[in-house]
């Protein structure tokens, strides 16, 4: 084979090599471009027709269940607090004297003690003041309890306080609608009256 025949067939060889080459490289664009689309189809948002759709029906049911639910527990949270006020309150009307009792039995064992020994003496006067001395101590146990007297002495009719159980006329023009006797005598509670004052009043 002459040199020339030879030159001519390495440049074709090459030519050829240098084809392949670029439709390799050609194949391999085309294969990223297809993946490049395949993955841009991927990564757009879905179709507002494609999207997933819920039920307002079952959404409806949903939130009325949920409202039952709260309304039955509603419900029963209260009719445990009726019935524990209730109870409170029966215990409460039941046992409300057991304060004031407690209070007033020393008060008691005072007024056996000084029973017993009246007539042990002959002491009159002594006597006197042992009673006295029990009745101090029960005006102030009363206190404490929030029970007050209610005074009358040169005090001016109220009704509010008072109860009128008698008229007194032809009295001094100071006295003329003020209380002139008490006759029983009146106790407000905790500033509220329990029982009113029932007095004589000068007109």
């Amino acid at each position: 084979m002459s040199k020339r025949n030879k030159h001519k067939e390495q440049e074709a060889e090459k030519k050829l090599d240098t084809q392949h080459e670029e439709m390799d490289a050609g194949t391999v664009t085309d294969e990223k471009k297809v993946e490049e689309q395949a993955a841009a189809t991927d990564n757009q948002p879905e179709e507002q027709g494609e999207a997933p759709t819920t039920d307002p029906l079952a959404e409806a049911q949903a939130q009325i269940e949920e409202l039952k639910d709260r309304y039955l527990r509603t419900v029963a949270e209260f009719e445990n607090f009726k019935r524990r006020t209730q109870k409170e309150k029966a215990e409460l009307i039941f046992n409300g004297s057991e304060k004031t009792v407690s209070a007033i039995l020393p008060i008691l064992d005072d007024m056996e003690r000084a029973a017993a020994n009246a007539n042990k003496t002959d002491d009159i006067h002594a006597l006197e003041e042992g009673w006295e001395l029990i009745l101090k101590k029960l005006l102030k146990t009363l206190e404490g309890l929030g029970v007050k007297k209610i005074e009358t002495q040169d005090k001016a009719f109220d009704v509010d306080f008072h109860e009128a159980v008698a008229m007194v006329p032809n009295v001094e023009d100071d006295k003329k609608g003020k209380v002139i006797d008490c006759v029983q005598t009146g106790y407000t509670l905790n500033e509220k009256v329990i029982r009113h004052a029932k007095v004589a009043v000068g007109q």
